[in-house]
């Protein structure tokens, strides 16, 4: 399938690594000219370092592109510790957490978006999480901005509809990444040194438990579904939250 974005431009944040990396490499490929913004540089894509919790640096990045067609927001952090129950987390652990993986989106969407209402066209994609979907008790803070964005995605959806834009939201569910190490790993803490798991042997109880295909999801998988969304063949798609996650979660 042509998915036909040859030359248009692309602004990636979060893609020096993990689903972020996949996902800017994925466009790269399909012929797009790709500008990230991330904490560290990629190795190989113009990378502008800089924090999303800064609005001055996110709006320094918008201010740089004399056009832009997508903007992919792939920043996620948890809050390091195990939230189960919430009261193990301070409230104090909370802040930090919503403005990296709420209104840090919040800032490139309000960044980007005069661009894209003067082009009269383009896409905006959120990553977002199952755990938006299903209060998971994992980690509070994590999910709670997650769900919170799912629903920013709803009010940019059709605010911008009218212009020709689509927003969407894509969410993972159980993937190797260093996020989902960092929940393995506060995990382990709180346990008995006789009762802890090693990451590997976690992670395969993990996902027969919570996934009906008992895999995995990569990167490449979102990668595929960004560049596909970002397409003409999706220009009916809009204020979407599209699941890879192996059957995680089910709506009726």
């Amino acid at each position: 399938m042509d998915l036909g974005l040859g030359g248009q431009r692309v602004a990636v944040f979060g893609m020096a690594s993990g689903i972020g990396r996949a996902i800017a490499e994925g466009f790269v490929a399909e012929g797009c000219v790709v500008q990230g913004f991330d904490r560290i540089a990629h190795p190989s894509i113009d990378t502008t370092v800089g924090d999303v919790t800064s609005t001055a640096q996110v709006a320094a990045f918008a201010a740089g592109f004399d056009r832009v067609d997508h903007v992919i927001y792939c920043v996620g952090v948890g809050s390091g510790k195990f939230g189960f129950p919430f009261w193990n987390l301070e409230p104090e652990d909370w802040p930090r957490v919503l403005d990296v993986n709420l209104t840090g989106a919040v800032r490139a969407a309000h960044a980007f978006a005069p661009k894209l209402i003067a082009r009269g066209a383009g896409s905006m994609l959120f990553l977002v999480s199952v755990a938006g979907q299903m209060g998971s008790q994992t980690d509070p803070p994590y999910s709670a901005a997650k769900a919170g964005l799912i629903n920013f995605v709803h009010c940019a959806a059709k605010d911008l509809g009218p212009h020709g834009i689509r927003v969407n939201a894509l969410a993972p569910g159980m993937v190797k990444t260093d996020l989902n190490r960092a929940v393995w790993a506060a995990g382990q803490q709180r346990l008995d040194p006789a009762q802890r798991q090693d990451y590997d042997t976690w992670a395969d109880e993990k996902i027969r438990k919570v996934s009906h295909l008992g895999r995995w999801q990569t990167p490449l998988e979102y990668a595929t579904m960004a560049c596909y969304l970002a397409s003409d063949h999706a220009r009916n798609i809009t204020g979407q939250t599209l699941n890879i996650d192996g059957g995680q979660v089910m709506h009726a």
